[in-house]
């Protein structure tokens, strides 16, 4: 596939920006079926209309449970928790940043007295 890492960079600004990654999917499915076999056109195409039928559900459901912190803050935290202490950080990043976040806003609510 040319441009693969380009696509996958779309694909990445579509799941920040929580659009369907089946807007850059679907191009990609045409393109397989011009270029490869049928069969592998075919299991892809399911595999990725699995995959957004999957993330049009779950995420919602996943992230119904937590707190109301955007996307790109989670993002965020989570690239940066990676840098800094690997794959532990990735997970422990994005909590604490969204913790910071949440602080931060109870912060600038608070009355001056």
């Amino acid at each position: 596939m040319p441009g693969a890492g380009l696509w996958a960079l779309l694909v990445l600004i579509l799941a920040v920006v929580q659009l369907p990654t089946i807007l850059v999917l679907g191009p990609i499915i045409v393109y397989v079926f011009f270029t490869s076999s049928t069969v592998s056109a075919v299991v892809f195409a399911i595999w990725s209309i699995l995959v957004g039928i999957s993330d049009a559900f779950l995420k919602p459901l996943l992230m119904g449970r937590g707190v109301d912190v955007p996307m790109l803050v989670i993002f965020i935290g989570a690239i940066g928790g990676f840098i800094a202490s690997g794959i532990i950080g990735l997970f422990v990043g994005a909590i604490i940043f969204a913790l910071g976040y949440k602080l931060f806003l109870l912060w600038l609510n608070q009355d001056p007295r």
